[in-house]
């Protein structure tokens, strides 16, 4: 399904690409994210776990992400 050099891991610049928030917005996003996820601060969340938690289709996601 995914072919390429796609990143695992997602970056608040993408969820405001996907989402149109602000960046402040994403980042407390994500952070909400790895808190529900019980991750460590310096932890990434991934492609997967964003879409899971947003309930966002991985397809529409990556096409977001890399065009």
């Amino acid at each position: 399904m995914i072919a390429g050099n796609i990143r695992a891991c997602i970056y608040p610049k993408d969820v405001q690409r996907i989402t149109g928030k602000t960046y402040r917005q994403a980042r407390l996003y994500l952070n909400k994210i790895k808190d529900n996820l019980n991750k460590e601060p310096h932890q990434f969340i991934s492609i997967e776990e964003f879409c899971d938690y947003s309930g966002l289709q991985m397809e529409h996601v990556l096409r977001c992400i890399i065009g």
